[in-house]
C-alpha cells in the first residue's frame, strides 16, 4: 500500500501556511480565497498517488439529485477516492457537516476543512475532528485521508495490477482452442467462415482471419463487462456485430468448451471491476472508466496492437477545444454551424466515441435526429472500442431525445 510521504517541513505544507498568513495580513478570510491554499496542498499530495483533484465536481446521488463538491480525488477514469468540502473561518463546521449529510453527501471518505479545523468521515463514521493550525496534526489528518481505501477500491487496485498478465495467458489459450476447432468442428468452421465474410463486407475486404480470431477473443473476454457495467444485457442481442459473434461463440461452445468455466480464473477481476464501477454513478464517468479498462486490456491482450493502433485517448479538455474551434471556424469562415444541414461530421477512428459524443452535445436537440441519421459518420475497426462507442453514442442520443 502506498503511504503519503509528507512532513511538516515539506514545501507544500509550508506554502499552505504561508498563503494563509498572507491572506490574514490582507484581511481576506472568505472561502473562495482561502480554499485555494488547501487545494494546492491536496494537489501536491495527489501526485504521489496518481490521483487528480477535480474542483467543483458534480456527483449524482442515489436519490437522483446531484451535488457539486469543492473537490474530488479521482483515478482510473472516474473512480472517486475522496471528497473535499472547504469552509471559511466564520462557518460553523459542525453545522455545515450536518447540513451536507442531510442533503445526501457521501460519508465514505470526505474531509470538511476550514483554515483552523478538519473533520474527516470514512466508512460512514467520523474518524477525527482536529485543529489543523498545528502542522503535525495537519499532516496526520492528510495521511488518513489519502491512504484510505474502500474494500471495492482496494480490490480493484489489486485486480488491475494483475489483469494484463492473466489476459495474455487466456488469449493464448483461446487462440489454441480456436485453431483446433477450425480443424475439427464443422459447425464452428461454417460459423467462422460466415462471420469472416460479414466482417470483410462491413469493415475491410482484406481483413485477415487472424484479425477475426482476435475479435472473437476480445468478445469472449469483455462481453460480461458490457452487460454488467452498463446494465445493458440486451446489447449483444441488438448490436449486429455482437449478434453474429455470438453465433460463432455458440458454435465454439457446442462441443466441450464452456465459457463460464474458462473465464472462471479471472472471475476475481470481473467482480472487482464490477464492484468498482458500482461506485461510479454518472454514465459519462463510467465511459471514462471503461477507457481505462480498455487500455489495461489491450496492454495485456496485445502489446503490439496497443502500440500500432495508438491506444491512448485524447484528453476531454482537448476534445472540447477541438469541437468549439470547429464551430467557431464554421461560423466565421462559412456562415454555418454544426447544427446546419449540409455540414457533415466524420470521425474515421472513433475509438470509444468521445469526439462524436461531444459533437452531439453541441448540436441542438431539435436538429439532432436529422444530423444523427444523415450527417454524423464514424468508423472503428477494433472490436472492443467499437462496442463501447456503439453504446455510448446510442445512450447520448437517448439522453438528448428520449428515444433510441
Amino acid at each position: 500500500m502506498v503511504t503519503l510521504n509528507l512532513k511538516p517541513t515539506h514545501k507544500p505544507v509550508r506554502a499552505y501556511y504561508d498563503a494563509l498568513q498572507q491572506f490574514a495580513k490582507l484581511g481576506v478570510s472568505h472561502e473562495l480565497a482561502v480554499k485555494d491554499a488547501f487545494a494546492d496542498l491536496l494537489k501536491a499530495c495527489c501526485q504521489q498517488f496518481d490521483l487528480t483533484l477535480i474542483p467543483e465536481k458534480q456527483i449524482k446521488l442515489l436519490n437522483g439529485k446531484s451535488i457539486r463538491v469543492d473537490g474530488a480525488l479521482v483515478r482510473d477514469g472516474s473512480i472517486r477516492y475522496g471528497v473535499w468540502e472547504a469552509k471559511d473561518s466564520q462557518d460553523k463546521l459542525d453545522r455545515e457537516v450536518k447540513q451536507k449529510f442531510a442533503v445526501g453527501y457521501p460519508k465514505e471518505n470526505i474531509i470538511f476543512q476550514s483554515p483552523e479545523r478538519a473533520i474527516l468521515w470514512q466508512g460512514g463514521k467520523q474518524i477525527c475532528d482536529e485543529d489543523i493550525t498545528k502542522p503535525q496534526i495537519l499532516v496526520e489528518t492528510l495521511k488518513l485521508f489519502f491512504e484510505y481505501r474502500t474494500p471495492e477500491i482496494a480490490q480493484w487496485e489489486t485486480a488491475a495490477s494483475e489483469f494484463g498478465g492473466q489476459v495474455k495467458d487466456l488469449s493464448g489459450k483461446l487462440i489454441n482452442l480456436i485453431e483446433t476447432q477450425r480443424k475439427t468442428n464443422p459447425k464452428f468452421i461454417q460459423a467462422f467462415s460466415e462471420f469472416t465474410d460479414i466482417c470483410r463486407q462491413a469493415i475491410n475486404p482484406n481483413l485477415a482471419e487472424a484479425a477475426v480470431e482476435e475479435m472473437l477473443i476480445q468478445h469472449l473476454l469483455t462481453e460480461r463487462i458490457f452487460r454488467q457495467i452498463f446494465n445493458n444485457p440486451d446489447f449483444t442481442r441488438r448490436n449486429i456485430i455482437a449478434v453474429e459473434i455470438e453465433k460463432v461463440i455458440q458454435a465454439l461452445t457446442s462441443k466441450s468448451f464452456s465459457r463460464d468455466h474458462f473465464l472462471g480464473e479471472v472471475d476475481y477481476f470481473y467482480r472487482a471491476l464490477e464492484d468498482a464501477a458500482q461506485t461510479i454513478d454518472d454514465y459519462s464517468d463510467k465511459q471514462h472508466f471503461l477507457n481505462t479498462v480498455y487500455e489495461k486490456f489491450f496492454q495485456g491482450f496485445a502489446v503490439k496492437v496497443a502500440d500500432t493502433h495508438g491506444i491512448v485517448y485524447t484528453p476531454q479538455p482537448i476534445v472540447n477545444f477541438m469541437v468549439k474551434s470547429v464551430e467557431d471556424i464554421l461560423q466565421k469562415e462559412f456562415g454555418k454551424s454544426l447544427n446546419d444541414k449540409g455540414v457533415h461530421i466524420l470521425d474515421p477512428f472513433v475509438g470509444t466515441g468521445n469526439f462524436i459524443l461531444r459533437v452531439m452535445q453541441e448540436i441542438r436537440k431539435t436538429a439532432l435526429p436529422y444530423k444523427y441519421e444523415q450527417e454524423l459518420h464514424c468508423n472503428e475497426v477494433m472490436l472492443l472500442p467499437y462496442y463501447i462507442a456503439s453504446m455510448n453514442i446510442e445512450h447520448q442520443y437517448f439522453e438528448a431525445t428520449g428515444g433510441y
